[in-house]
């Protein structure tokens, strides 16, 4: 952090056990999880992270901390480190244990409730890492305060070991490891992505702060940190388009105890880009600081444009008139805010919204003083998003007087349904004519609605809306819908079908018009995003043809997974080795299921530069279990099985050298040399050990042993047959069985792959894209509103040259060229 800014913060050095306040245990957490963190869906897992990662971030708003790295490692767990004070660890005099079991274990104990260590936090509740640690299946914290390094291991948020010393460190900071508990949440994959979005609101929000994400799975990574803070976020919102105004309008203002902090510009655009932040939290649903906001907006502009005379004869700009074009962050960080659930979607503080308000009055009503040019091309702005607002309603009355838009005059080429229940009614949006016709052989006339769009429909990010109901395609859109459209008359609650459903091709055009119409609705009714009402159709990517039996699949690792299941079709396998007994087609079915993993394992450690042959070969000799730790010392390497054979070498290294040593991970950097002469000890974990351990079990089950996994593959003579009619393949090690049976699945079997909906019948579409039993539909969601933002106005902005460079960028990503 940089010296200015500390002077916004309380800092506390001391902070230790005291700091600590236990309200309450953590029994009922695995049992209602979705109390604490929402749900148990992906929106769920990746609040884990951002509870985690919250603590960190608090530390930094202290003065304390900063960096912060976030890694997702190859075996589904995640890490998050900083370089903050690290978490107390001495006892805890209510409970008496180590004041790091009880903020990992115990629920409502957290350094937060009381102002003394944190004046603000995004973490107010003290539930935030217990929660995570007990919907954890596993956790481990690592803990470099006082020069020692401190250990604890935790299984569905309980402790399994006390707290360890495992040396000394010239560091300071918190490691917190965990893998979520398939046990609780229906997915345990992370999308980084989505942690990435979170990751950069964090390093935006907290000036100077550098936070970093790295991804073992895909190798991918990502680095924030920006010295501007809220004005470098709205410098990048704005990037690439035309802005009405150069400057950045920000000011900033703290009384007793809140600051609020403000940053905006206008873009020649016409939708609002508005975020808003309660103690770093980003606040989806607003509240009363927004409200304060807007309130404060409309009456300062408006009352200057009178008293400049701007407004002459003209009717002021409403505040929906004020937002088009606005990109806003609103960042308000307070001791005691009062949220809507643990999850934190809305700020209710009622006297936020007095204090923010009269800060925009104040300090915008300046600026407007001191920079009027700018002030009058904002008001500007808002006069002609008046106009155009009369001018669409005037468009509006006369369509509906020629019957476009009305709710009884639906448009001429719209195939209705005959249901009138909201909840179960389609509407599919086709691409082309010809489609559409075949569309309405296939659909279900009950609850399914065609409309059949001709050409490519209008791109409204370079239109406002008087222009886009001149558009024909558009108008029979918005009747079709029953929305209205406009800040003075949509209402979602008018829409007259569930699902509306974009069903397009699967070549460059279809992708255009499908680009084309989420823009429409990401720009124009957003709130058919939000409230999951927009999908996308899945039509097949192949037809497979085997003994004139078809099945469609839909991509192409249901594709891989397809020819496994036709290639174990009927096949045993006989086993040449030994006195052994092959393997029905029922238990070899349950055996390649295994193999599939093993071949998971393999891209795993191969990105930890070990092939799986070495790793296993490494396994102990009296248990069978795998190494979970890799330790070097002055050059030797050391390789460790449990926890406590850890800690027992790291004593007898240092009761060698007769001092602690320090310890250090896979993620230090310090030079070989270096290590070798202070007599470090490097550690590195192993995460996939206990997964591969337990698949391993499974295979001996079976009645093989692992090493049957490699054995053989030089070997001249094959020790598996693979039968299955009048097919044999041999391999020579349960490693090559998998490509066999994949081999043996292509035989006979034709693939067609399509490339449009025009290429099927009305029977295959229906089977394929539109029975609700049998097909797949994508829900359209908003993951990262800044980035999809910035996605639409490159490619369908004013910018071509934007545009131009964001696909030379991108060119070698490409995927199914149509050319």
């Amino acid at each position: 952090m940089k010296e200015e800014d500390k002077s916004l913060v309380v800092r506390q050095d001391t902070y230790d056990a005291t700091s600590i306040k236990v309200l309450g245990g953590i029994e009922a957490v695995r049992k209602r999880p979705a109390m604490y963190i929402g749900d148990t869906t992906l929106k769920g897992l990746h609040h884990l992270v951002e509870e985690v990662v919250c603590n960190s971030v608090d530390e930094a708003v202290a003065g304390f901390c900063e960096n912060v790295n976030v890694k997702i490692h190859a075996d589904g767990s995640l890490s998050v480190v900083d370089d903050g004070r690290g978490i107390p660890v001495d006892i805890h005099k209510e409970t008496n244990k180590s004041a790091l079991e009880v903020v990992m274990t115990m629920l409502h104990a957290g350094g937060k409730f009381e102002h003394k260590s944190y004046k603000v936090s995004g973490g107010l509740h003290g539930v935030g890492v217990s929660v995570v640690n007990a919907l954890s299946e596993w956790m481990e914290v690592e803990v470099k305060r006082d020069e020692h390094v401190y250990f604890q291991r935790y299984e569905k948020g309980e402790a399994k070991s006390p707290v360890e010393v495992r040396g000394v460190t010239k560091k300071r900071g918190t490691k917190v490891l965990f893998k979520p508990d398939p046990e609780i949440f229906e997915d345990t994959t992370f999308c980084f992505e989505t942690i990435a979005k979170r990751l950069r609101e964090y390093a935006f929000l907290n000036k100077g702060l550098k936070i970093t994400l790295n991804d073992e799975r895909t190798d991918k990574s990502d680095s924030f940190q920006y010295e501007g803070g809220i004005k470098a976020f709205i410098k990048e919102l704005n990037d690439g388009k035309e802005v009405v105004h150069k400057d950045i309008i920000y000011f900033e203002k703290e009384s007793d105890g809140t600051i609020v902090e403000v940053a905006m510009q206008y873009n020649d655009g016409y939708s609002e880009n508005v975020y808003s932040f309660a103690n770093n939290i980003n606040t989806v649903e607003g509240g009363t600081h927004l409200s304060g906001f807007r309130a404060a907006l409309t009456r300062t502009l408006n009352n200057y444009a009178k008293n400049k005379g701007l407004l002459s004869e003209e009717k002021a700009p409403t505040g929906d008139d004020y937002k088009e074009g606005l990109t806003v962050v609103i960042s308000i960080k307070l001791p005691d805010p009062q949220f809507e659930g643990q999850t934190k979607t809305k700020l209710g503080n009622r006297d936020v919204q007095g204090f923010v308000e009269a800060v925009v009055n104040e300090q915008f009503g300046i600026y407007c003083e001191e920079t009027p040019a700018t002030a009058k091309a904002i008001i500007n702005k808002g006069i002609d998003a008046a106009r155009a607002r009369e001018a669409a309603r005037k468009a509006r009355d006369l369509t509906r007087r020629k019957g476009a838009l009305g709710n009884t005059n639906l448009p001429g080429k719209l195939a209705d349904c005959s249901s009138r229940d909201f909840e179960t009614s389609e509407l599919f949006l086709v691409e082309g004519i010809s489609a559409g016709g075949t569309a309405k052989q296939g659909r279900d006339r009950t609850f399914q609605a065609i409309l059949p769009l001709k050409g490519v429909i209008l791109n409204v990010e370079k239109a406002r809306i008087d222009k886009m109901l001149s558009n024909e395609e558009i108008r029979t859109l918005i009747s079709a819908l029953g929305t209205g459209i406009g800040m003075d008359e949509f209402n979602v609650s008018n829409l007259r079908y569930g699902k509306v459903i974009i069903m397009t091709d699967a070549d460059i055009d279809g992708a255009h018009i499908r680009t084309l119409l989420l823009t429409f609705f990401f720009r124009q009714m957003i709130d058919l995003i939000e409230k999951g009402h927009i999908y996308i159709a899945q039509p097949p990517l192949y037809k497979v043809t085997k003994n004139k039996r078809q099945e469609y699949i839909y991509d192409d690792r249901e594709l891989q997974k397809k020819l496994i299941s036709l290639g174990g079709e009927g096949t045993v396998m006989e086993i040449n080795r030994g006195k052994k007994e092959g393997l029905d087609n029922a238990k070899l079915g349950k055996l390649l299921q295994i193999l599939v993993q093993m071949e998971e394992y393999t891209k795993m450690l191969r990105k930890k530069g070990i092939s799986l042959d070495r790793f296993l070969g490494l396994r102990h000799k009296k248990s069978g279990n795998l190494p979970f730790y890799k330790v070097t010392y002055r050059g030797e390497v050391f390789y460790v099985y449990s926890e406590e054979e850890l800690e027992k070498l790291i004593k007898e290294k240092q009761q060698a050298e007769g001092r602690e040593l320090e310890i250090l991970e896979e993620d230090d950097v310090i030079e070989t040399r270096q290590r070798r002469e202070e007599g470090v000890i490097e550690v590195i974990e192993y995460h996939e050990s206990r997964e591969i351990e337990k698949t391993m079990r499974i295979i001996e089950n079976f009645g093989f042993s692992i090493d049957e996994y490699f054995d053989g593959r030089d070997s001249k003579e094959p020790q598996y047959k693979l039968a299955s009619g009048d097919t044999e393949m041999y391999a020579n090690s349960l490693g090559e069985v998998l490509s066999k049976i994949r081999e043996i699945g292509r035989k006979g079997l034709e693939i067609q792959r399509y490339k449009g909906l025009g290429e099927m019948n009305a029977e295959e579409l229906a089977e394929t894209t539109m029975n609700i039993n049998t097909r797949t539909l994508l829900k359209v969601k908003v993951e990262d509103a800044a980035k999809a933002d910035a996605i639409f106005s490159t490619l369908a902005g004013k910018d071509v040259q934007r545009r131009k460079e964001f696909i030379e960028k991108h060119a070698l990503e490409v995927r199914n060229l149509d050319v």
